[in-house]
């Protein structure tokens, strides 16, 4: 199977894991990522935020690390991609409101190809009208309330868990991002085969 090509969404302050592990794991199995800001340019930095959980009322926001962005947002034309990732953390806050932004996301509802989401991503989906509108969406839980109000349901998974609803994959937040990515690649069609299952399919077909 050829290589899919997903389009990454961030914002400044995006959640740093979320950006990073995504993009390394779908690279590793053959996959391309484009990781996209508005008004930003390939080889620009963008500044990332970590979200951490350490026994208060809410998560804390620390700085992440540096990431180098891989694609020009201006360059982007969404029908070159098979699926679009909206990351979470801070960066969905205000690129939600960014038209273009809008209608990359409109332009994968419509032609139903798969959308990913994870933590605060799915502000970036409600914006768009309908996306959510009768679909059951993980979040981080403070976004219940955004997801009801959009027609969404909300699902509340396992903070290690991820929930697929058709072609709409989506998690609470970064300690998910195994059983969201699995997922994901479910969605899109690829199939990992360790060693030992390989050589027993090599064995019948000798």
């Amino acid at each position: 199977m050829a290589g899919k090509k997903i389009l990454m969404l961030v914002g400044e302050f995006s959640e740093e894991y979320e950006i990073f592990v995504f993009e390394q794991a779908m690279h590793a199995v053959g996959h391309t990522v484009h990781v996209v800001c508005p008004d930003k340019k390939a080889g620009d930095v963008l500044k990332t935020s970590l979200h951490d959980f350490e026994g208060h009322q809410t998560y804390t926001e620390k700085l992440g690390h540096d990431y180098i962005l891989n694609k020009t947002f201006a360059e982007v034309n969404p029908a070159d991609y098979d699926a679009v990732y909206a990351a979470g953390g801070r960066g969905p806050e205000y690129i939600r409101i960014d038209r273009r932004v809008q209608a990359l996301v409109r332009h994968f509802h419509e032609t139903g190809k798969p959308i990913f989401t994870i933590c605060h991503g799915v502000q970036i989906l409600i914006a768009v009208d309908g996306v959510v509108r009768g679909r059951q969406v993980a979040a981080l839980h403070y976004c219940e309330p955004e997801v009801t109000l959009a027609g969404g349901t909300y699902i509340d998974v396992a903070p290690t868990g991820a929930h697929v609803d058709g072609n709409l994959v989506s998690a609470k937040g970064w300690p998910g991002l195994a059983a969201f990515m699995r997922e994901c690649l479910k969605v899109l069609g690829t199939e990992i085969h360790h060693g030992e299952a390989l050589m027993r399919d090599e064995r019948k077909a000798a």
